[in-house]
């Protein structure tokens, strides 16, 4: 059976688990035996005895690095420290699956590869609908948009739904979500339900029906986006002018909220800068912003990742990890994409690297010892690679007994597959 191990995470504060108990029988049935570190998923609530009453068996670390496949949440270029003592273990013909943060990181993909093992980067799932079930990007910006609202709420002075009581009324809570995706959209229907005024812009226009649909109210900005989505959905970086523009605009309406949420990132870049100093300022005290985008950098002036900064009465929190605060259901989602993608990976017990499957094809980063994403390529100012040269089929052997006959139909074959030839290089 091909093995997969499932590795306890080192990052620090990390407490997700890359496969949960729940999906081992489902592996199994796929000819796919998981093996499990010791304590893996004891921080999400898996003890092991779960897992080996599921079917998996446990083992110590340094035996794991004999399976097939190493599935983690955060591999090297995601866990750049101590990830790196994992790397001298890792071995040609061997699939590593997990999140990279490929063009954030792309150097970690080509240490990898110089193992001689492949790479597998979850981030680069395509947005398509075979592929939602595997996408750990969505599945995971859905725990941090509902965490950051209830963070939020703990740190605001006020409590979120409007009150009608002997003692008066209490107005409700104003949210500003800035950044309409999975973790903005998450965020808005969390704000809602807890009674919130909810508010929300993103430079794209068609997100207005998604953040109605939630009952919150879409803010629009009087800017020329243009074409503001790339061809994934993915929100596109804009020039600076117009983020000049956009962090004027906005400022009215970060003063006029008692909680500000700001989700914008763009994969592999700088995030933009959407909330200056001057727009906290103009917040009431005991406002709260709660930046989603600090990892790389951040979309106010003053946020500190995972720090809690306290500026003009505005406490001000930067997280990178939120996921990893809810690590049970984090792991159940993450480990639900992991399964799905490891079932079309794996057939009858092989791993199958169909490159005609965009799904493989695009999270294939190394293999052979070679980079292979184009962009990480580029990032690093690594040449393309060559493409594959063409082999002509050797040409049909005769039968001499016959050979006018043979001659006759191997013309009329070699004239279909011409045909049949040129076809596919017109498609």
């Amino acid at each position: 059976m091909m093995k997969v191990a499932v590795l306890k995470e080192t990052f620090p504060t990390e407490q997700r688990v890359a496969l949960v108990p729940a999906n081992v029988p489902q592996l199994a049935k796929a000819g796919i035996e998981v093996l499990v570190e010791h304590g893996a998923g004891q921080a999400a609530g898996f003890l092991d005895a779960h897992y080996v009453d599921k079917g998996a068996q446990i083992a110590a670390r340094d035996e794991l690095f004999s399976a097939d496949i190493i599935a983690q949440v955060r591999t090297l270029g995601a866990n750049k420290d101590a990830g790196r003592e994992d790397l001298a273990k890792f071995r040609g013909g061997q699939f590593v699956i997990g999140m990279c943060d490929p063009l954030g990181e792309p150097g970690s993909a080509v240490e990898i590869a110089e193992t001689g093992a492949s790479l597998f980067a979850l981030e680069l799932i395509p947005r398509i609908t075979r592929a939602q079930s595997m996408d750990v990007l969505s599945s995971m910006a859905t725990i941090a948009g509902y965490r950051a609202v209830l963070l939020a709420a703990i740190e605001l002075p006020k409590i979120f739904p409007m009150l009608m009581t002997a003692a008066g009324t209490l107005t409700p809570a104003r949210v500003f979500i800035v950044g309409v995706g999975v973790a903005g959209l998450q965020a808005i229907a969390t704000a809602k339900r807890l009674g919130a005024v909810v508010r929300a812009y993103d430079v794209r226009p068609a997100c207005r029906e998604q953040v109605e649909s939630l009952g919150g109210k879409f803010v629009e900005l009087p800017l020329e986006a243009g074409d503001a989505q790339d061809k994934g959905g993915y929100a596109k970086a804009m020039g600076e002018e117009f983020y000049r523009k956009q962090r004027e605009l906005m400022a009215s309406v970060v003063a006029d909220s008692d909680i500000v949420i700001t989700t914008a990132a763009i994969p592999g870049k700088q995030s933009p800068l959407l909330i200056t100093a001057d727009a906290v300022q103009g917040m009431s005290p005991g406002g709260v912003i709660v930046d989603l985008a600090t990892e790389r950098g951040g979309n106010c002036e003053l946020s500190r990742a995972d720090e809690r900064v306290v500026a003009h009465g505005i406490t001000i929190l930067g997280p990178t990890n939120l996921p990893s605060e809810v690590p049970n259901h984090a792991s159940q989602m993450y480990s639900n994409n992991v399964t799905k993608f490891l079932l079309n990976l794996v057939k009858a017990g092989n791993v199958e690297l169909n490159l005609d499957d965009e799904i493989i094809r695009d999270t294939l980063v190394a293999h052979e010892g070679q980079l292979l994403d184009a962009r990480m390529r580029d990032i690093l100012g690594l040449p393309p690679l060559a493409e594959p040269e063409t082999q002509p089929e050797p040409a049909p052997e005769i039968d001499s007994s016959s050979q006018d006959a043979e001659a006759n139909s191997t013309d009329t074959d070699v004239d279909d597959d011409s045909g049949e030839h040129a076809k596919e290089t017109d498609e």
